[in-house]
Parts: structure tokens; C-alpha cells; sequence
């Protein structure tokens, strides 16, 4: 049996494409756990603290991308009146 450059090239192609789903799903899944960490974080301050946090995309996003310490900078902004009112 010849293996052709065809079935090398499809190969070659299967594990690109497998490497760069696992590296996309690994980072999905990582953004969406600290996501969740953050908007819980937030809330938790929310109730406890009493503070008047507006939950909004952004805040979501800043949660998503700097987890915990995201949700810390909103708070400590909330907590001064600059920003998340």
C-alpha cells in the first residue's frame, strides 16, 4: 500500500486542526470558569458588603478576562464611585 502526499497532507491538516481545537476549547473553558468565579465574587460582595454593583457586560467581560482580580478592580471602582454604579 503507497501512501500518497494527499493522505500525509490530510493527516498533517487532522492534527493542526486537533491541536488548535484543544488549545481553543482549553481557553474557553478556562475564560468561562473565571467568568463564573468573578460574577460570584461579585455578587458575594453585593450581598454582603452592600454595595450597588451594576452586573453588565462589560463587567462580565472585565470578570471573564482578569477572573477574581477583575472582579476586585470593579469592586474597588464601585466602592470609590468612579465606575459600575
Amino acid at each position: 500500500m503507497v501512501v500518497g502526499i494527499t493522505e500525509i497532507s490530510v493527516l498533517i491538516l487532522a492534527a493542526v486542526a486537533a491541536f488548535l481545537l484543544y488549545k481553543v476549547l482549553k481557553t474557553a473553558t478556562s475564560l468561562a470558569i473565571n467568568a463564573v468565579l468573578g460574577i460570584l465574587s461579585l455578587i458575594v460582595v453585593k450581598f454582603l458588603l452592600g454595595l450597588e454593583i451594576a452586573i453588565t457586560w462589560v463587567a462580565v467581560l472585565v470578570c471573564a478576562i482578569g477572573g477574581i482580580f477583575g472582579a476586585l478592580v470593579i469592586i474597588v471602582l464601585n466602592y470609590l464611585k468612579i465606575a459600575f454604579i
